[in-house]
């Protein structure tokens, strides 16, 4: 065999372990966006349920104040 032949044969295997290697590079980089897009989903989720559970407590402080504001008209 001709010496460049057997260079390039002795080069296949690496050639195929590195297109591997870039497959599995491409997929770890689609999984840690996958990851990355879900944990922003779940802190917007996150937000929204703070912002509706800030708006009953604000319900209920001034349903509160109204009933004691109420009952103090009743006293006198």
């Amino acid at each position: 065999m001709p010496a460049t032949t057997v260079r390039t044969l002795s080069l296949l295997p690496l050639a195929l372990a590195l297109m591997l290697a870039g497959c599995g590079l491409a997929e770890t980089a689609a999984t840690g966006t996958a990851v990355a897009q879900g944990e922003i989903d779940a802190a917007k989720q996150a937000k929204a349920q703070e912002a509706k559970v800030q708006q009953q407590l604000d319900q209920a402080q001034q349903a509160a104040a109204q009933q004691r504001q109420d009952a103090e008209q009743q006293a006198q």
